[in-house]
């Protein structure tokens, strides 16, 4: 099936910003994501498909890729493949193309091919899932993850204790076994052995002879201060286990933050909306505002219009990268009085009276008016 093309799955156009494609996945990745979708197999399929958009879209080097040769440009490898989705990054290195050179010339990009085949395991993803301030000043977080991991029983030999094995006696302990036809030579996996270039006497009962077992592991992780949605988190050896001794892959531990009910975060900034009655932005004043690190005092201008923005210095995020602090930044909005009663609306209707015909007092609505009557006038002509 065609894949959806990936500025469709974020909402967006080709050409959009980097700012653009950033909100997008923060709204949408955190609107399907698993947690708040449970048991939904529709919303998990989704949220794979935005996570897939955005690690291309997000990277400058592929996005360009894709724009220029499209789903095409990460086909038979391309950058590892975009998506990952939750089954893992796959630890198999050149993958598919060195299967390919091993099964036509014998020996893969080893050379040899006479050695036991020694697969190092797969690399793990974990989406995570944080708040804020979490996300701003670091936190520890226990997770669990299903992995395979060496059998307790047989310390990954895949024999039962006090069993022989031995050297598979088809593939001579290879794991390949090369065939030739005419000018050409072909190489597979041993099917005697499947591969692992042993012959087990006795396979051991609890993972029958494959040396490894599916576990749900515990993991304490260390979110540093800063992160963002889409930082990820390398944690070295902790993915499935290898193949006949080789080493672990590792686990990725990819970064959500959740959407906060004040705040809304672009890159070290914070930005916040701040209402303010109509007294108060005609007259100033004193107005409480929230930082994460508390309250602070903000102060308001006489004759303040709706939309003005007043920026706090430091008190936004310190990069996961270091450097100093971003700024808060506070856009006030001028609420309109509600649920009014009739003294309150006669003293309005008074205040309006007094202010009619006077423009100095609405330079804006003055300006727009002229605007309009040169713009009808223009049309007229």
């Amino acid at each position: 099936m065609a894949k959806k093309d990936y500025y469709e799955v974020l909402g967006l156009k080709k050409g959009a910003s980097e700012q653009d494609i950033k909100r997008a996945y923060k709204r949408l990745a955190s609107k399907h994501h698993p947690d708040k979708n449970q048991g939904s197999k529709e919303a998990e399929e989704k949220f794979k498909e935005i996570q897939e958009a955005y690690e291309v879209l997000g990277d400058s080097e592929k996005r360009a890729m894709y724009d220029q040769y499209g789903h095409q440009a990460f086909e038979q490898g391309g950058f590892g493949g975009a998506g990952g989705g939750f089954g893992g990054f796959g630890g198999g290195g050149f993958g598919g193309f060195e299967d390919i050179f091993s099964e036509m010339f014998g020996g893969g990009f080893g050379g040899g091919g006479r050695r036991q085949r020694v697969v190092r395991g797969d690399d793990l993803r974990y989406d995570l899932e944080i708040t804020l301030e979490e996300a701003v000043k670091g936190v520890k977080k226990d997770i669990r993850i299903q992995t395979l991991a060496e059998c307790d029983t047989c310390h990954g030999s895949g024999a039962e204790k006090g069993s022989k094995v031995e050297t598979c006696p088809h593939c001579h302990g290879s794991g390949r076994i090369r065939r030739q036809q005419g000018f050409f030579v072909t190489e597979a996996a041993c099917p005697h052995c499947h591969g692992t270039g042993k012959k087990i006497e006795k396979p051991c009962h609890t993972c029958h002879g494959d040396g490894r077992v599916h576990k749900t592991k515990n993991l304490s992780v260390t979110i540093p201060a800063g992160v963002d949605t889409g930082n990820q988190l390398r944690l070295s050896g902790e993915g499935a286990a290898g193949e006949n001794g080789a080493p672990a892959g590792d686990l990725y531990v990819v970064i959500h933050v959740r959407e906060h009910e004040i705040f809304e975060r672009d890159g070290s900034n914070l930005y916040c909306e701040v209402p303010i009655s109509f007294t108060m932005a005609a007259l100033g004043g004193e107005i409480e505002v929230p930082t994460l690190d508390g309250k602070l005092k903000l102060k308001i201008p006489a004759e303040t219009q709706t939309g003005k923005l007043f920026r706090v210095r430091g008190k936004g995020v310190v990069s996961a990268r270091g450097g100093y602090a971003g700024d808060l930044i506070c856009r006030v909005v001028i609420e309109t009085p509600v649920s009014l009663n009739e003294e309150q609306k006669a003293l309005l209707r008074q205040l309006e009276e007094s202010l009619e015909g006077k423009s100095h007092h609405r330079p804006q609505q003055e300006g727009f008016l002229d605007s309009v009557k040169k713009f009808f006038s223009n049309l007229g002509k």
